[in-house]
């Protein structure tokens, strides 16, 4: 990590620096630091690290080991369905609800994105399709009218990613992770919410069960999710 240079917005910095090395690897899943450590590479002091340290802890991206220093989480079976059903839930509906608001401009802006990401992944930049990746669906769920829901939906990709969990040349292509999303806005387009809903709940669903078949084989069905979650 880089030193971070000193003003008024310091400790949002450096918040936004230590999950930014969590989601990237920079401090891999399962690694132990120090404050001191990680306050010495930011040129900052202790204070503003343990605080944004304390605010990652809450959304339980490390874990403060007594006397041993913080822990970078590993993301487990039960995080993921945690996590997931929990997108399923939210992002399903606020998709229906945001086809019903997105203005022509809205939606060009969507098919832009989804260019933008299709170019990234025939170009085998993995960095770059996720980030539109996740704007795409953070943009899509703004459009229901609640920022809110669209900030905590992508802070629950945050959850997973940072753990270093990904089906990003795992068990599908970027091409593959793109052309899922293509339905969806094809269904956005055409004004067709419970399509665009549906869609949305088939592409969720299809990787939640890539992402507990890497992580435990043997827990990777969803039998027994709830039935709201397939309707």
């Amino acid at each position: 990590m880089k030193p971070l240079h000193h003003h008024r917005s310091l400790r949002s910095d450096v918040l936004a620096a230590l999950r930014n090395a969590i989601i990237t690897g920079e401090l891999a899943p399962g690694s132990l630091h120090s404050v001191n450590n990680l306050a010495t590479q930011l040129g900052v002091s202790r204070t503003p690290v343990r605080e944004a340290l304390l605010g990652l802890a809450a959304q339980n991206m490390v874990r403060f080991e007594r006397n041993r220093g913080i822990r970078i989480l590993q993301t487990t079976a039960h995080d993921i369905e945690e996590i997931m059903s929990l997108r399923l839930l939210l992002e399903v509906p606020a998709t229906y609800r945001a086809v019903g608001h997105l203005t022509d401009a809205d939606l060009t802006r969507l098919r832009l994105l989804f260019t933008s990401m299709q170019k990234a992944a025939e170009a085998g930049d993995e960095q770059t399709m996720v980030a539109r990746d996740r704007e795409f669906h953070k943009f899509l769920i703004a459009g229901s009218g609640n920022q809110r829901l669209a900030s905590f939906v992508d802070s629950l990709r945050d959850l997973v990613q940072s753990r270093g969990t990904t089906t990003a040349g795992h068990s599908r292509t970027l091409t593959d992770i793109v052309a899922e999303h293509l339905p969806i806005l094809e269904m956005a387009e055409k004004r067709d919410a419970a399509g665009a809903a549906r869609m949305m709940q088939e592409h969720l669903t299809h990787t939640t069960t890539l992402l507990l078949t890497q992580e435990s084989p043997g827990l990777a069905s969803l039998d027994h999710w709830p039935a709201w979650a397939f309707e």
